[in-house]
């Protein structure tokens, strides 16, 4: 798919998008060609993960408007091995950051594991530095990812000794600097510990499904293989 002549960036807004990435250790790389998907501005790679390859989409308020590159991107590459589902989309204000976060997490089947990820670089000078946009999620949506991730922390902490505690503040950082979820926020909070507060809450709350154990979506069995107790993944 070949870009709108028209809507391509200006060559200094894709030189600063660039130059911000680049202080935030992403460094320009040459285009996956084999990527049949919405052609993005450029790629780069992250600092020490040279097989992460990250398709980088500039983008302005008015190109946001029904359903953004970036969003095609993140259904397009649902499921495929050829490359990562994260796209990095960089946007001039957190109007319009919010815009692309809503169109990335709102498609019917967009994975809210996609690790959609919103530069926001400033066009005016004097304006606060390029930082990372973190969205906002439904608790319940937010559960489910903070699921899949206690999920994974537990089978990583078995698959050492089978001894290792799961430290739960690692999952809010994951949370937050990996899928760059606004967890207070979606949960309206202000601390972490308020946060876990609220997901252990709700984690008890979705576990309970009377006369179907196997609905209990919330639940996870402590053991990875046989038969184990099943309970919410926060009270483990």
């Amino acid at each position: 798919m070949t870009p709108n002549p028209s809507q391509e960036p200006a060559p200094d807004t894709l030189r600063t998008a660039e130059a911000a990435l680049a202080r935030l250790g992403f460094s320009r790389i040459p285009p996956v060609v084999r990527v049949a998907a919405p052609t993005p501005e450029f790629w780069v790679q992250e600092a020490g993960v040279p097989r992460r390859a990250f398709p980088v989409f500039v983008e302005g308020v008015a190109d946001l408007a029904g359903t953004p590159r970036p969003a095609r991107w993140v259904s397009g590459t649902e499921g495929s091995s050829a490359v990562s589902a994260r796209a990095i989309v960089v946007v001039p204000s957190e109007t319009a950051a919010r815009a692309a976060w809503a169109s990335g997490r709102g498609l019917p089947n967009g994975p809210i594991e996609s690790e959609l990820a919103i530069l926001v670089v400033p066009s005016s000078r004097g304006a606060e530095a390029a930082h990372w946009h973190r969205g906002l999620l439904a608790p319940r949506t937010l559960l489910r990812l903070a699921t899949g991730v206690a999920v994974g922390l537990f089978r990583q902490a078995q698959s050492e000794d089978g001894t290792a505690q799961v430290d739960f503040s690692e999952m809010l950082e994951i949370l937050k600097n990996r899928f760059q979820v606004d967890v207070a926020g979606s949960l309206g909070v202000r601390t972490d510990e308020e946060s876990l507060y609220v997901l252990y809450q709700l984690a008890i709350r979705d576990s309970y499904a009377p006369g179907d154990s196997g609905s209990e979506l919330f639940a996870i069995v402590l053991r990875p293989f046989g038969p184990g107790p099943r309970v919410p993944w926060f009270a483990a």
